[in-house]
């Protein structure tokens, strides 16, 4: 019977000691697109964390759908993928308690070709590749009503912008939507195709080799997630930190030096 109890004594002694361990270990799990963002993770923010005693992990996915699953189920401690419209859009429709943290220096959505390098050469039945999800296609779509390839209806929100909202198909251009990983590869078919900034590097893609790059507006910048109940969170704050001190500016300077950097750090360089 003693025997039976110092046993279950130990075994509890155990676990309260490994999960003593294990707070006192103070990991970070952080998931990412691949590409740049996860490049300002690896040569800015980990080595400003790992000084401060925290453990970086970095966790890579390649849509944009499981970073926010992961962090809503608690696999992760915070994401680094998506600018606010996709988050504020995916929580609400999935009812995720995400929230955003801090934005982040953004690579702009951009157009590409290694068909074409003018834009004059756009005539009826050019292929233009898009993103399909709702948010990233808008952006697209704007662009291209810039350029005067098409017509969006009087009064279409920028920001929701869809195929249903182009009133006039002014060159004939063939949209091609496809998911937004998929991009880099259809410059083989396409004759223009619009890239996200971390896609498009991730890929081999230069941002200065784009044909036209948007201006980012704040709702398009990408940012930080993590639960909404994490928000006031030490770990979160030394993330925001982080990402605000000189250190990560440099780094910015460095590696990033084609990205729309956030007020934060315009703020800094002054």
């Amino acid at each position: 019977m003693n025997t039976r109890r110092n046993l279950l004594l130990a075994a509890v002694a155990a676990a309260i000691s490994l999960s003593a361990y294990a707070k006192d270990q103070k990991e970070i799990v952080i998931g990412t697109s691949s590409g740049p963002y996860a490049d300002q993770i690896k040569f800015g923010i980990k080595p400003i964390l790992e000084k401060q005693g925290y453990k970086v992990k970095l966790v890579e996915f390649n849509d944009y759908v499981q970073p926010n699953y992961a962090l809503a189920e608690g696999s992760l401690d915070a994401n680094v993928f998506q600018h606010s419209i996709y988050l504020t859009k995916f929580s609400t429709d999935h009812k995720l308690a995400l929230s955003e943290l801090i934005k982040i220096p953004t690579a702009p959505i951009a157009l590409y070709s290694q068909k074409h390098k003018t834009l004059n050469d756009v005539k009826e039945g050019t292929t233009i590749a898009l993103p399909n999800d709702p948010t990233n296609q808008a952006r697209a779509l704007v662009l291209l009503d810039q350029l005067g390839w098409i017509k969006l209806r009087e009064k279409t929100d920028p920001l929701k912008a869809s195929e249903k909202d182009v009133a006039t198909n002014i060159k004939k251009i063939k949209l091609l939507p496809l998911e937004a990983a998929q991009l880099p590869r259809s410059l083989q078919d396409a004759d223009y195709a619009f890239v996200n900034g971390n896609y498009a590097l991730a890929s081999g893609l230069k941002l200065k080799d784009a044909l036209i790059t948007e201006k980012i507006s704040p709702s398009y910048a990408n940012l930080v997630a993590v639960r909404t109940a994490d928000k006031d969170k030490q770990f979160a704050k030394d993330i925001v930190a982080a990402y605000r001190s000189r250190e990560f500016l440099a780094v910015t300077n460095k590696y990033f030096a084609d990205y729309a950097k956030t007020d934060y750090q315009l703020a800094l360089e002054k």
